[in-house]
């Protein structure tokens, strides 16, 4: 066996393989042996098929499966040992046809590899990152207290509406004459008058009782074709041009008296005792608002290290080949028009990539499959907390083990490890500038 590497232009290089008869000749015979153990043959007793008909019928499919082993072994066992970095995968190029029947002279396989760009980088504290927080204040802390008491409230029916109730309405289609529309569109909903869209809505919805009607022009609440196909119950061809006017008759008015901030509330949250005051009770709140906007200041800081990162190294990519590769490799097939839309996203995130994964190999940053383990659990105890339960350690570690035996999601999980680790270098390595801003300024962008 002969390989061959030859750069053929910046960031571009080929690997020639070539094969000889004895490189491939006792596999495929080894391959044919085990076929002829296990196949069954009409006339001919189990195992004892002749090779020769073994050989005519299967010889082909054994050979080009053994050679094509072979060629991925040995491609990647030299791109390792030769310390290549290459982007994606070798695509072929041209080879020698594959023998149907006998081996040949020599076989030649050809493969094109894009190659990593070669770069320095030096984190340290002339790299300057801003780091924004949340200012989690009393005002943020009443909308939370607030959400809360109407999530755990007591429902109730008063005889007017207001602008946070829940009305249980019929619409139903006019014609000219402000009269129902016989077999015309008809709908039971419900509506929450605080989400609605319309501003003119809104307020037309607030002061009705039950059992009162009022007539409003369809687009004047639902603007657009989907609006009026959710809204109404029609397909969405017609609610493209539905227009008229709609009566909506008052069936229910809902409202939810919110809960007080007593001990039963904080009870039925944290537990019996837990939490004893609404001074302790908003305290807890503000613990809980500052630690769940955590994630989002860290997310928010990785993506700024990104853009810095990638504005002072702009990496080049060869873009041509990884365009062939996206699309030979891409599940569904990709048109012309959606790689070119969708590749500088994608060439960004690999040039991010390559910057993590050298400060990974500079720093020796490294993760073991305890951590992955602590951070499969508490993902997964998070996950049943959305739901108000706790799981237990048997449960927990049964959920952790089958998560992690599926390959995807435990690659995952390394990930996002090796990931949180470059940040954590970079805060220890970098200048970061604290920020604490308001809840609408920190998600303006």
């Amino acid at each position: 066996m002969e390989i061959v590497y030859n750069t053929t232009e910046e960031q571009l290089a080929e690997i020639h393989i070539r094969l000889q008869p004895a490189d491939y000749e006792n596999k495929v015979a080894q391959g044919l042996k085990k076929i002829q153990r296990q196949v069954q043959m009409p006339g001919f007793r189990p195992g004892k098929v002749p090779a020769g008909l073994i050989k005519k019928q299967y010889g082909a499919q054994v050979t080009a499966d053994e050679i094509n082993k072979l060629l991925q072994d040995e491609l990647y066992a030299y791109i390792e040992k030769q310390q290549i970095e290459i982007l994606g995968n070798p695509l072929p190029k041209h080879q020698t046809a594959l023998p149907s029947e006998g081996p040949a002279e020599t076989l030649d396989f050809y493969y094109e590899i894009g190659l990593a760009p070669q770069f320095d980088l030096k984190l340290d504290h002339t790299w300057t990152f801003q780091r924004k927080r949340v200012d989690v204040d009393a005002a943020l802390i009443d909308k939370y207290v607030a959400d809360v008491q109407r999530s755990y409230g007591t429902p109730v029916y008063p005889e007017v509406s207001g602008a946070e109730d829940v009305l249980y309405v019929d619409f139903n289609e006019l014609d000219a004459q402000g009269e129902i529309v016989p077999g015309g569109m008809f709908k039971s909903t419900s509506i929450n008058i605080a989400r609605h869209n319309s501003e003119l809505a809104k307020t037309q919805l607030v002061g009705l009782k039950k059992d009162q009607q009022l007539n409003f022009k369809a687009k004047d609440w639902y603007p657009t074709a989907i609006d009026c196909s959710v809204t109404f119950g029609i397909d969405k061809a017609a609610a493209e041009t539905f227009n008229a006017d709609v009566r909506l008759t008052v069936k229910s008015i809902s409202r939810m008296e919110p809960a007080a901030l007593n001990t039963e509330l904080f009870d039925r949250l944290y537990g019996a005792g837990t939490i004893t005051s609404e001074e302790g009770f908003r305290a807890k709140i503000k613990s809980e608002l500052e630690h769940m906007f955590e994630a989002d200041t860290d997310r928010f800081f990785k993506r700024e290290v990104e853009r810095a990162c990638l504005k002072k190294l702009p990496l080049n990519l060869p873009d041509a080949f990884l365009m062939r590769w996206v699309k030979a490799v891409n599940e569904k097939p990709l048109s012309d028009d959606e790689l070119q839309k969708e590749f500088p996203s994608y060439a960004d995130s690999l040039r991010w990539r390559l910057i993590e994964n050298r400060i990974v190999k500079d720093q020796q940053i490294t993760v073991n499959d305890d951590e992955v383990k602590q951070e499969a659990k508490a993902y997964i105890s998070a996950e049943f907390k959305k739901y108000g339960q706790v799981p237990g350690e048997d449960e927990l570690q049964k959920i952790c083990t089958d998560l992690l035996s599926k390959e995807k999601e435990s690659r995952r999980f390394y990930e996002a490890l090796y990931s949180k680790k470059v940040m954590e270098f970079v805060k220890g390595a970098c200048t970061i500038e604290e920020q604490v801003v308001s809840y609408d300024d920190f998600f303006k962008n």
